[in-house]
């Protein structure tokens, strides 16, 4: 009886060292390689595969360890995956509580309205939180990756500010700015005014990202869409400088002159009738509404008045005298 009682004891103290072991590593601070360490668990792993990630970008984790102390706890299948950043100090019970709360590091990205593909490629490609997948693929090569039916990339992506998980993919970005615009388009292509002169959602488009480089002033947006309306059903030419700018690409200086409104490309809507083929920049959601919905009016010109708003006019006489007024400072 006294050896039993014996054994009983020092298996009681084993379990109490065991114990104390366990809470003394789950506290103690745990050695990285540099500070902050920044790791990404993948959607769909497990606690020893996350332990593995973790311990693979410098952390030194014991994935048996945390999968016990995950067991103790009951959060072994509560962890969420995402981007993470720890920093010197943290403990394995501070990390597990981390993950299991979803406590993910995100990024930060604007991408603006009327901005061309080539300005955000280049905004994207720069992004330090970001994993450059696509930085090497042709538009064409991106498209496909993106599964979407087109052939250029140019007004399909929303402008806005998009958080994301620190590490993932540009390519995740890009999808999400095109699901984005796609279902902003679905949106406003439905509720559009009858009778415009658009045969689908992607010459709406294309007028929409007009009407974005025409104006920043969200007021007269419906008007610039009517002048353009207007002039469609006329068919009268757009003759409006952002498409010829966007067809001189990389050429243009920032001084348009008159012999590139008489050189013809596919984007010179001084020398071609109709849209262009194309939208010219990413337009936001104020000007998709101002295209499927522009102002009722019989507005065929406009000039910048010079405090960012337009002077709209009937006829050619009338938009003569504003560009006098506006423009050359007659009085």
């Amino acid at each position: 009886m006294r050896l039993l009682l014996r054994s009983i004891f020092l298996l009681l103290l084993m379990a109490v060292g065991i114990a104390g072991a366990a809470w003394w590593w789950a506290t103690a601070p745990l050695t990285m390689r540099s500070s902050p360490t920044d790791f990404r668990i993948l959607p769909g792993s497990g606690l020893r595969s996350a332990s593995l990630q973790i311990q693979a970008a410098g952390v030194q984790l014991e994935p048996d360890l945390m999968v016990l102390l995950a067991r103790f706890k009951h959060a072994e299948g509560s962890i969420k995956a995402g981007s993470y950043s720890v920093v010197q100090g943290i403990t394995p019970l501070q990390l597990l509580d981390k993950m299991t709360r979803g406590e993910v590091s995100q990024g930060e990205l604007l991408l603006p309205e009327g901005w061309s593909f080539r300005q955000w490629r280049a905004r994207v490609d720069q992004h330090p939180d970001l994993q450059h997948s696509t930085s090497q693929l042709t538009e064409t090569e991106l498209i496909a990756k993106l599964g979407i039916s087109a052939t250029k990339i140019e007004g399909l992506l929303f402008p806005d500010t998009y958080l994301f998980d620190k590490q993932s993919t540009d390519l995740e970005l890009y999808a999400r700015a095109q699901r984005a615009m796609q279902s902003r388009l679905d949106a406003a292509w439905a509720q559009r005014a009858p009778g415009l002169p658009y045969k689908t959602p992607y010459e709406a488009l294309i007028m929409a990202s007009i009407v974005e480089k025409e104006t920043g002033r969200d007021a007269d947006r419906p008007m610039v869409a009517s002048v353009f309306v207007n002039r469609l059903r006329l068919g009268m030419l757009l003759q409006t400088d952002p498409t010829v700018i966007y067809g001189l690409g990389s050429t243009f200086d920032g001084n348009l002159r008159k012999q590139h409104l008489r050189s013809d490309t596919p984007y010179n809507t001084y020398t071609r009738a109709g849209l262009p083929p194309s939208p010219i920049a990413m337009p936001g959601n104020n000007s998709l509404l101002a295209a499927m919905n522009p102002a009722s009016s019989d507005a065929l010109y406009f000039v910048a008045r010079g405090d960012g708003s337009s002077q709209f006019s009937r006829t050619l006489d009338e938009h003569n005298q504003a560009v006098n007024k506006y423009q050359r400072g007659a009085k």
